[in-house]
């Protein structure tokens, strides 16, 4: 039978449902105590539209002999009644439970790996690099390479990438933890030193450095065919150069002489009689900085280490001794480098751990050690004073932009003006006339002068800035032993445009975000205010390797 559509007018409510005249008035009746709360037997239905019964419709009125096809919809009535029972709701509640694994993931907190014998570094890493959807996707579009596919080193690279990329869909689909046998096996069998028992024959704890694809070649190199897409490519043959790849611009001038200069003031002011020795200029490939703190190979230094801009800055200087074509023989040189080319992804790795030599031991094999004093870091990451000049004249433009939009908007406040009220003007206007902002952003593209790249798949206008988004932690005095932690940034709709105000740490403009710990299978939530802490100093965890992407 036919089922109409109905406007019940109850109040000043008005229902609307679907009418099936087979169903009789009982049926009618039963829809409408579903949908109010109001007793079949407390009801007075009245017709509203004409065609329908007179008064108020009884029990015994036949809905079928009515002419309901003469009437245009919708049909209306009118109900009297008072509500007492309680009302069916609209949309059917569903259970956690109930739900299919992929679906309940998404509602309760990110899954957890589960230790299969100190396989903290492993899984602390891999939180971290399931977050980064470049990499997945490189990983995604595998494909061996036709010279080590069929060789049993290449065999072993295809199965540890597939079992990587499948233990972290199985992260994202899965409400409980994850045990990752696959991914160990295949680690393992790629890279026998992973596989090395101690004693008691336990598995013996790794470093999660070697782990991540920017830190050991040969991991690199199983990275070889995961390719990544055309907007990351930008030269680059591989997934990890693309996502993770800092090309490092570094400088070599001799100490004991003159080195020649492009400044003409300068080339006056020499003696002409004066040796001279060229800077050598020369280029690398570099997939992550390193952080130097005071102490293991930087013993001596009399720098004391108490930030990371500090530490990477101490890294990329240094002295050498390396033989002079003006002198004729080994003189001492200093050593700079710089960022030419950013990544869409930054690894930072702390010089926690460092080899000392024990020449009064029996075996005189050295002792790993750990440097324990605190190096703080923010959750936003500033790489413009690492860069070139040809860089920071890039970044420049963006970053004076900026800065005089900020000048503007604190004028206005200054003047008394709605800042906010201007930005809601502004987003309106852009909305009610898109096609009017496409041709003024077109207008601005001609004619401003277009900037060259700074990297791979950066944002639009890349200021140099990074947000920290991942990090893995150590904890315990013990280099070859302690524990490896994950933390990992949530996805909140505030850090994603949302109008939501964003909470922010105390006596600070630092947004305090959500993160994540994972401590293998247990995951439990933190802020960043907690992240901030993980800076060292105590037997409390500290930041061992610092994952960053380019901020928008």
């Amino acid at each position: 039978m036919t089922a109409y559509k109905t406007l019940v007018k109850w109040g000043k409510e008005s229902i609307e449902i679907e009418m099936d005249p087979s169903q009789g008035v009982d049926g009618l009746k039963q829809t409408l105590q579903a949908r109010t709360g109001v007793p079949k037997d407390r009801m007075k239905i009245m017709p509203k539209s004409k065609g329908l019964w007179k008064g108020v419709l009884k029990d015994t009125q036949d809905l079928t002999a009515l002419n309901l096809t003469g009437i245009s919809p919708p049909i209306q009535m009118l109900m009297m009644g008072s509500a007492t029972l309680p009302v069916e709701p609209v949309k059917k509640t569903v259970f956690l439970e109930d739900l299919p694994p992929e679906e309940a993931a998404k509602m309760v907190e990110p899954s957890g790996l589960v230790n299969l014998g100190n396989t903290c570094y492993l899984n602390s890493v891999t939180q971290c690099l399931r977050v980064i959807p470049q990499l997945r996707d490189g990983l995604k579009s595998y494909t061996p390479s036709s010279s080590n596919g069929a060789s049993q080193q290449g065999q072993m690279h295809a199965l540890l990438l597939k079992s990587l990329l499948s233990t972290m869909d199985s992260l994202d689909k899965s409400p409980n933890a994850i045990s990752p046998n696959n991914l160990v096996m295949s680690t393992k069998m790629s890279f026998p030193q992973m596989a090395q028992t101690g004693p008691g024959g336990a598995p013996m704890q790794q470093d999660a450095e070697e782990f991540i694809p920017v830190g050991d070649p040969t991991l690199r190199a199983a990275f070889g065919g995961a390719k990544p897409s055309g907007e990351h490519l930008d030269g680059a043959d591989n997934v990890i150069d693309a996502v993770f790849g800092l090309k490092m611009e570094e400088t070599l001038t001799c100490d004991e002489l003159t080195t020649t200069t492009t400044d003409k003031d300068d080339a006056m002011d020499t003696d002409a009689n004066a040796l001279v020795e060229p800077a050598v200029v020369s280029y690398d490939l570099h997939r992550k900085l390193v952080c130097n703190i005071q102490g293991g190979s930087d013993a001596s230094s009399q720098v004391n280490i108490t930030h990371i801009g500090e530490g990477i800055q101490l890294s990329l200087t240094g002295k050498l001794e390396k033989y002079s074509d003006a002198l004729g023989r080994n003189a001492q040189w200093t050593r700079s480098q710089k960022i030419a080319r950013l990544p869409p992804c930054l690894v930072v790795q702390f010089g926690r751990f460092y080899w000392k030599a024990t020449p009064d031991s029996q075996d005189h094999a050295g002792v790993k050690c750990k440097v324990m004093k605190p190096v703080g870091f923010q959750s936003v990451f500033d790489v413009y004073e690492f860069c070139n000049d040809k860089v920071r004249k890039v970044l420049k433009v963006a970053r004076d932009k900026a800065l005089a939009e900020e000048e503007d908007r604190v004028a206005k406040k200054l003047r008394g003006e709605d800042v906010e009220d201007d930005k809601k003007e502004d987003a309106k206007m852009e909305e009610d006339d898109e096609e009017a902002a496409a041709l003024q952003a077109a207008l601005a593209m001609s004619v401003e002068p277009e900037q060259a790249p700074v990297g791979p798949g950066l944002p639009h206008e890349f200021q140099g800035l990074y947000e920290l988004f991942a990090v893995v932690t150590h904890k315990g005095r013990d280099a070859d032993g302690g524990h490896y932690m994950g933390w990992v940034k949530a996805d909140n709709t505030a850090s994603n445009g949302s109008d939501k105000k964003r909470e922010k740490i105390a006596d600070s403009e630092e947004d305090n975000d959500d993160w994540f710990v994972f401590d293998d299978d247990e995951v439990s939530p933190c802020k960043t205010e907690d992240i901030l802490k993980l800076k060292g100093g105590g037997d409390w965890h500290m930041s061992y390797l610092n994952f960053y992407r380019a901020k928008k």
